[in-house]
């Protein structure tokens, strides 16, 4: 399964630098339909940027747990989902890059054995602070976008506390600072909810028949699944591509491009979403999909599917689709 490069949008519209406004600085369904193909170019350029340059640990701090404890934190301190998906990208890049900082400074000069030892010591040293990280990530997050709720240090404090953690300001502050100079200050990380955002709004505008409220709703829910479920979504998809139960491992670091692919997440996001409100124009959603992002149908529709599946908890398959 491979998403191709980006179509030219299928909407007529004056374009303008997208210099003007940042995706993440708009509301769904504020941003101006003379800016939608600037976003649009924009997010898929990075993807595939992201796409070129993926790392053989992506995902690897995307686990189930994780990202409920994520999506946790953030609903008690009531800020956007937005947040929670920043902040998971975020933290995901920021472990890699870390652990692989700190291995190379611990692995001694020439040596090739021991490296499971050094990689096992090294997690067990991160597992104090892990918690201030992921924190600190949330922090970081709210940050980023101005309609969102700041998480400032006194309410950091406080919540950390109620969970038996005794951090200061001082440490809450460096902990921030030390991810930021680990990410090159780079933290405006497109995530996927942004990506499902902004082809909603496209694909509102080139039809306005679709019913892009209750479709966003729905897609929030959808995504939240696959986040939480992302494992054995997956793993399902690649045993599906394969025709085999029982994944290599050659085939499963392969497959690692077709996981860590926002747009394809998105369309099938939203395609999803699109059968469960309205089955009955869900081919002309995949189209309009299609279209928009120049990705097959046909990856699309087996993405839905084992999606699909697995909501329903079923391994039957929808005749439907």
């Amino acid at each position: 399964m491979e998403s191709k490069p980006l179509n030219t949008p299928s909407f007529k519209m004056r374009t303008r630098s997208s210099n003007s406004y940042k995706r993440q600085e708009l509301k769904f369904g504020a941003a101006p339909h003379d800016m939608l193909a600037d976003f649009l170019i924009n997010l898929n350029g990075k993807n595939r940027e992201h796409l070129e340059n993926v790392s053989e640990h992506a995902g690897t701090f995307k686990q189930s747990r994780l990202v409920e404890s994520v999506v946790l934190i953030c609903e008690v301190l009531r800020l956007e989902p937005f947040t929670a998906y920043q902040a998971i990208e975020i933290l995901e890049r920021f472990m890699i890059n870390h652990i692989e900082e700190m291995f190379v400074a611990a692995l001694p000069s020439g040596a090739d054995g021991g490296k499971g030892d050094i990689y096992g010591s090294l997690l067990i040293k991160l597992s104090d602070k892990f918690m201030l990280l992921v924190f600190s990530c949330v922090q970081l997050a709210s940050k980023l976008a101005l309609h969102c709720r700041i998480v400032d240090n006194s309410t950091a404090v406080k919540f950390l506390q109620s969970l038996g953690y005794s951090y200061n300001k001082e440490t809450l502050l460096e902990s921030e600072l030390n991810i930021l100079k680990t990410l090159n200050f780079y933290i405006n990380i497109p995530n996927p909810l942004t990506y499902v955002e902004t082809l909603l709004e496209v694909l509102g505008y080139n039809d306005s028949d679709v019913p892009i409220k209750y479709l966003h709703k729905i897609s929030q829910l959808v995504l939240q699944f696959v986040y939480l479920q992302r494992n054995p979504i997956y793993h399902n998809l690649l045993v599906a591509t394969i025709e085999n139960s029982a994944p290599s491992e050659v085939q499963r670091v392969k497959f690692l491009s077709v996981k860590e692919d926002s747009m394809l997440l998105a369309v099938s996001v939203i395609a999803v979403s699109a059968f469960i409100l309205n089955y009955t124009t869900w081919d002309q959603v995949l189209e309009e999909l299609r279209c928009i992002t120049g990705i097959n149908g046909e990856s699309i529709s087996d993405f839905s599917h084992i999606i699909l599946k697995e909501i329903m908890g079923t391994g039957t398959p929808l005749k439907s689709l």
